[in-house]
């Protein structure tokens, strides 16, 4: 079984989803980090070679189709985009078989987490003013619900609000395991 894990930026897809393989035992994959490799350059890159985000989600979702097509990613667990469910990317997760959950955290905790990187992917750190840390907030909230839509073709939806990571990835364990359950009660 696939797992695909989605949610805004910085909500904790690629930390919780590698507890989440580990727990279970199965190979974990950040899809931005598949992007990279396959197309040879920086998200960033990308997307300045595309017309339009709908134009990068399209390229992007190569990289999807191509890591969905190898055998170690049939029993995974996936780090999607926070626009995994929309695109190019959600006509492939349309072919392909998994659960899709979106994880659900407050803006306040998210904006702890914030990560800032350059133009090639490396990590910059940076100290947020009161200002900044307004405006990402506002941004973060904004993304809650530019993608809440989206987030609505998943199923389960994790709220992991005043969680750590280890009980965020059990949390997840155990709803897609509810979920399962339901699926089959059906």
């Amino acid at each position: 079984m696939r797992i695909f894990l989605t949610g805004v930026g910085c909500v904790g897809k690629s930390t919780i989803g590698a507890i989440v393989a580990e727990l279970l035992g199965v190979p974990f994959f950040d899809l931005d980090l598949e992007v990279e490799a396959f197309f040879k350059t920086s998200i960033e890159r990308l997307q300045q070679r595309c017309f339009n985000m709908m134009e990068f989600r399209e390229e992007a979702a190569k990289a999807l189709t191509d890591l969905l097509n190898r055998p170690e990613s049939v029993e995974s667990v996936i780090a999607l985009s926070p626009s995994g469910l929309m695109g190019g990317y959600l006509k492939v997760l349309k072919k392909n078989n998994g659960i899709r959950v979106v994880i659900i955290d407050k803006p306040e905790n998210i904006l702890e987490r914030i990560k800032f990187y350059d133009i090639d992917s490396r990590p910059i750190e940076k100290k947020l003013t009161l200002e900044e840390r307004n405006y990402y907030l506002r941004d973060l909230k904004s993304d809650m619900t530019y993608f809440g839509k989206s987030y609505k073709r998943a199923n389960p939806q994790v709220d992991i609000s005043d969680l750590d990571a280890l009980q965020a990835a059990h949390k997840i364990i155990d709803s897609v395991k509810i979920y399962q359950s339901e699926l089959s009660d059906s």
